[in-house]
């Protein structure tokens, strides 16, 4: 990875799940139904601000887009990531986001993405409408694999949507995380990070994760105080290895999410894994 600039030993923590969020977005109803879902964090949107609020609180971040049309928000492009991190090399990890459905448009953007310095790809099922082991999505798994490079899914319950007339349209059955368990057979070389807590499924997920080697839980997206105490005895056992630390910014800051954190009965030995050193290996910050 190109991330000379990324001192690990100097971070508090390494947040997995940051969202580049378009600021002229905020007059859309599918935006308003998400402040209500998550509440107002007063976050902000523009990147070298995301970037130094990250710095100021000596944590960096995997920063990533959505490339979806389902919802009609705007999305900040992927090169827009890519540039942001390449400014602030110091806090930031770009990943790419490419909708996979778009058969050999989606491969040649993501190999353009690669060899820009995407470090990873997110994938949201729900809103990119595809199941994750829909065989036409092979090929794009395979690319990626070849890179050696994570891919986060989207999994579970949908904030995007909540309350809204139908959804949104948003459908959950796309976020199952049994889906990703034969992505997880057919690609073994891929690893994979599924995002949230996988609720109502969250049984599913860990079963995943506990089974599959190469694939990880991110705790994004949730307060951890609605964390299942299934997940919370999981993560400070036999997950203790496979979790990792995602705020969902800018719905939820790092801030809230570590207070919350805080007060989880997880072992002094455990937190540095969940906040920094499981992430430090995934991305290849670490060895081993």
């Amino acid at each position: 990875m190109h991330t000379a600039a990324l001192d690990v030993d100097a971070l508090t923590a390494l947040d997995v799940h940051v969202h580049a969020h378009a600021p002229d977005a905020g007059d859309l109803e599918v935006t308003g139904a998400a402040r209500r879902y998550f509440g107002e964090s007063g976050a902000p949107l523009a990147l070298d601000d995301l970037a130094a609020y990250y710095r100021a609180r000596n944590m960096a971040c995997v920063l990533f887009t959505v490339d979806e049309r389902l919802t009609g928000r705007p999305a900040v492009a992927n090169d827009v990531v890519l540039a942001a991190a390449a400014a602030h090399p110091d806090v930031l990890i770009a990943f790419a986001s490419v909708d996979p459905t778009r058969g050999t448009a989606a491969l040649a953007e993501a190999q353009r993405l690669i060899t820009a310095g995407a470090r990873g790809f997110k994938l949201h099922p729900p809103l990119q409408e595809f199941e994750p082991n829909d065989r036409r999505i092979y090929p794009f798994y395979e690319l990626i694999q070849a890179a050696r490079l994570p891919v986060i899914f989207h999994t579970g319950h949908s904030g995007i949507g909540t309350g809204m007339r139908g959804g949104g349209g948003v459908r959950l059955k796309y976020g199952h995380p049994m889906l990703i368990d034969d992505v997880a057979v057919d690609f073994p070389d891929l690893p994979i990070v599924m995002a949230h807590p996988s609720f109502p499924w969250q049984d599913e997920a860990i079963s995943v994760c506990l089974h599959k080697a190469q694939v990880y839980i991110d705790l994004s997206g949730w307060s951890p105080k609605y964390f299942s105490p299934t997940l919370v005895r999981y993560a400070d056992t036999l997950l203790r290895e496979k979790v990792l630390f995602g705020s969902d910014y800018p719905m939820i800051t790092p801030d809230r999410w570590l207070s919350d954190f805080a007060s989880l009965p997880i072992r002094d030995a455990v937190r540095p894994l969940i906040l920094k050193e499981n992430a430090a290996r995934l991305l290849g910050l670490r060895s081993g």
